[in-house]
């Protein structure tokens, strides 16, 4: 397994990419700080694709681009 890097190292190192993260560590406010790279890309399908053919246990998926401004979120 890779070491888990902070979420400035992840910020850093995968810049405008998604990243899926394994066994992520969050704070109080449930914001991620840590965790494993499992894969990261530029597209968003390939790394949900990764997501189901990894299955892991506990993991997220983070956007490190600056997303724009006239964008909807849904969760």
């Amino acid at each position: 397994m890779t070491p888990a890097l902070t979420i400035s190292e992840i910020q850093s190192q995968f810049a405008g990419e998604w990243i899926l993260v394994q066994d992520p560590q969050a704070d109080a406010a449930h914001e991620i700080r840590s965790g494993h790279v499992l894969c990261h890309s530029k597209d968003r399908d390939e790394v949900y694709r990764q997501a189901v053919a990894l299955h892991p246990a506990r993991f997220a998926i983070l956007f490190t681009g600056k997303i724009p401004q006239d964008t909807a979120i849904v969760l």
